[in-house]
């Protein structure tokens, strides 16, 4: 493998020195293999939290208290870390630089398509600003899913009329 990329990095610069003497624009490009880069980058983000983090664990799960006053237990991810996603509950969340979590978002996702729930979960977390999504994975059925969401949504100060009108509560 390391002789193939060698050679092609030689054909590279071989086509880069012909077009630099001709006058062209030339564009580089750089093979990156992705397992490895992304071992690299896993280390520096788990290193980073660590030292960010005393306990990083603790941040692992978030109780959410609806407005009846049941507490639902979500599993945090980094809204780009996050798995690919059964139908569920999610809370979308800007974490403050002090701490604090502010509520974007309470909604849920229905696609039996794991991928496009968490498609649909990154794209509205993109459109409001939100750093992480908070899952909740335990309703047994589609209607608990709905009542969960109504009940943390009732909980929060300021509703979030926005996705309400778009259909957000009609899954």
């Amino acid at each position: 493998m390391q002789h193939r990329l060698a050679h092609m990095q030689n054909r590279v610069e071989q086509s880069v020195s012909r077009g630099a003497t001709k006058g062209f624009l030339v564009m580089t490009a750089r093979i990156i293999e992705f397992a490895e880069f992304r071992a690299r980058h896993s280390e520096t983000v788990e290193s980073t939290q660590a030292q960010n983090r005393p306990v990083a664990d603790a941040d692992r799960f978030h109780f959410w208290t609806g407005a009846s006053g049941k507490r639902y237990v979500h599993t945090v991810y980094d809204l780009l870390e996050c798995p690919v996603l059964p139908a569920g509950n999610y809370v979308l969340v800007r974490r403050e630089p002090d701490g604090r979590r502010t509520v974007l978002s309470i909604g849920r996702v229905s696609s039996s398509a794991h991928s496009l729930n968490l498609a649909e979960i990154r794209q509205r977390g993109a459109e409001l600003g939100a750093d992480e999504v908070h899952v909740h994975l335990l309703a047994e059925t589609a209607k608990q899913s709905r009542l969960v969401e109504f009940d943390l949504r009732g909980s929060q100060s300021k509703p979030d009329f926005e996705h309400m009108a778009s259909g957000g509560l009609v899954h």
